[in-house]
């Protein structure tokens, strides 16, 4: 118990200086990718941006508006990114690193994914603005909408593995990773994904162009970068999913001999995934325009759904022919 404790602490205490870096990362590949510098006066190549953007950010009055329902202001943001770091519990790291190997280890990231609108929904309401509450109002449409999306796209590879524990899934993949077989249940949790974390192009909740910041405008000071965090945060949760669901967790990819594969500790290779999908995130970011949000909602009931029932539909046609296998639970 005492040894688990310690674990969650330095998992949490690390997951919360990654997200301040990825704010850098983020910046610094946009500037490559744009042709152009990017963060580079604070420190070597800017690596202390993230930092002085902290320091400012503390700084900042602690201001709550007047007509604001002040118990529920304070608490959305709480709500919001402390969703996001429970949902990190589940995830297997390595072979030996990892918090709990929950039997519902899939349906505990669903349920978590699902309550982190409450926060947004929240901030909306309690900040008596109407720029916030059409966020929120845009952000619960959006999520409750592809939280679908994402729950379906997943059952393929539980009928597979016949598990619904993370490291099950993870194990049944030590013959072949789950996006050969599952590319189109990848596309659509990805999809989902993007638009469950409000990332460009999907950030329609918080469009400045349309909602000043929508459903943070009245925001400021630390209550500010815990809905910061909270993004940022669910996009390395996002990746980390991806990888543990679809591309073989913390396992080695097959096509290396075992004695090259061996050589590199479990965890480096699931970090090595991870980081290759943030970087996909980011990249999205620089690359597509933000859509309408009638667009958004249309893509997702009359494409993505349909997607995911026929994938639905396909792995089980598939599994009870026996054409694909799974470990029984």
């Amino acid at each position: 118990m005492i040894f688990k404790l310690i674990e969650l602490s330095i998992i949490l205490a690390l997951l919360i200086p990654i997200a301040a870096m990825l704010v850098w990362v983020e910046r610094r590949m946009i500037g490559i990718w744009q042709d152009r510098l990017g963060p580079n006066r604070v420190g070597p190549f800017g690596i202390l941006q993230s930092l002085a953007d902290l320091l400012k950010i503390l700084g900042k009055d602690e201001f709550t508006p007047k007509f604001a329902d002040k118990a529920i202001f304070i608490a959305a943001p709480v709500i919001a990114a402390t969703t996001v770091l429970l949902s990190f519990v589940v995830v297997p790291f390595s072979d030996t690193i990892g918090i709990s190997d929950l039997n519902i280890g899939v349906l505990f990231f669903l349920a978590m994914t699902s309550l982190a609108v409450y926060g947004v929904v929240l901030a909306g309401w309690a900040s008596k603005n109407k720029y916030a509450l059409l966020g929120s109002m845009r952000a619960a449409a959006q999520t409750i909408s592809y939280e679908v999306f994402m729950g379906l796209s997943v059952m393929g590879v539980v009928l597979i593995t016949g598990s619904f524990n993370l490291r099950d899934i993870v194990v049944a993949q030590q013959d072949g990773w789950f996006i050969q077989s599952q590319l189109i249940g990848f596309i659509v949790f990805l999809v989902a994904g993007i638009a469950e974390s409000h990332r460009l192009p999907f950030d329609l909740p918080e469009a400045e162009t349309e909602l000043t910041a929508g459903f943070h405008t009245e925001y400021s000071g630390l209550k500010f970068a815990l809905f910061f965090l909270g993004e940022y945060l669910g996009v390395t949760l996002i990746s980390a999913m991806s990888v543990t669901l679809f591309f073989g967790g913390y396992l080695p990819p097959g096509f290396l001999p075992s004695e090259w594969a061996n050589m590199i500790p479990s965890l480096v290779w699931f970090i090595g995934k991870v980081f290759v999908l943030i970087m996909f995130f980011i990249l999205l970011r620089t690359s597509l325009p933000r859509p309408r949000f009638d667009q958004l909602l249309e893509f997702g009931w009359k494409v993505m759904l349909p997607l995911a029932l026929f994938n639905l539909l396909l792995t089980a046609v598939l599994k009870l022919t026996g054409i694909i296998g799974g470990v029984h639970a």
